[in-house]
Formats: structure tokens, sequence, C-alpha cells
């Protein structure tokens, strides 16, 4: 069976404020449970270029690969995400709660993920629910460039 790679987001994270120990929380979770990446490519924010990050990623063998400040075009996938999100709920949502917050925006990146057409997979979703069986060989159903996550933060 072949799958087109596609572009899932694993985790969206949403907080007052979110700091390099929330980062290292949300990437050994991730490893742990999708496994190890080659490389991770982020902007340059405190949260990502944290010395204690670059160690962790370091010696878990994780490459950075950092976008230069002002060079959206380095990282497509991501910026072409975040207009979604924005388009799609963060522009039509006023949220009351954090919690609230949380809720809706983890709702629509499942959603995203599992049932919004995407015109680079044909108009289909990265990660149809019939993908989220967890199988010993669901590592092979992994979409080839998957978003490690988005940072939303609320002020």
């Amino acid at each position: 069976m072949s799958l087109l790679p596609g572009r899932e987001c694993l985790a969206i994270d949403v907080a007052r404020k979110l700091n390099h120990d929330d980062v290292l929380e949300r990437l050994a979770w991730l490893m742990a449970t999708r496994g190890v990446p080659d490389h991770i490519r982020s902007d340059n924010g405190s949260e990502f270029t944290a010395q204690v990050v670059r160690d962790w990623l370091k010696r878990v063998g994780v490459k950075t690969l950092y976008i230069t400040p002002g060079s959206p075009w380095e990282n497509g996938y991501i910026e072409s995400f975040n207009g979604k999100l924005a388009d799609e709920l963060l522009e039509r949502e006023v949220f009351d709660t954090l919690y609230e917050a949380k809720v809706l925006i983890e709702r629509w990146r499942v959603h995203y993920n599992t049932v919004r057409p995407h015109s680079s997979l044909g108009y289909r979703p990265p990660a149809p629910e019939a993908w989220l069986v967890d199988e010993p060989d669901s590592a092979a159903l992994r979409p080839a460039h998957q978003h490690l996550g988005t940072v939303v933060r609320l002020t």
C-alpha cells in the first residue's frame, strides 16, 4: 500500500506563556509516541533556541534547522498551516477562557488531520480516522511531512 506524504499536525499547545520546559515536554511525548525525527525545523523563538532544548535534542540525535529571521519561506509547510489555522479558526473565534481555547483548537486540529481535505493530497486528509488504529506497523503509515506543532499564545 502506498500512501501520499501528508501534512499532519501532531500537537498544538495553547497557553498564556510557553517556555523551553513546555517545548521539551511536548517533544519528549511526541518522540515517545511517534518516533525520533532526523531533524526539527523551527523559528528562532527563545523557547526553541534555549540551550537546554538544543542540548537535549543533541543527546537524542536530532538535528536542528532554524529558519532565518524574516524568512518564512524557509518553512512553507508551517506558514501555510498557520495561515489555515488563523483563517479557519483563530480569526473567527473569541475565546472566553483558556480551557475553551484548548478544546476548540484541539477539535480543529483533529478535524484538520482526519476530515479536512488537503489539495496537496488529492483532496484527502493527511491522517484519516482509519489510520488512527494503533498497530505494530503503524510507523509505515506516518506521513512524510509531519508538523510537530504550533505554539498558540493567548494574551
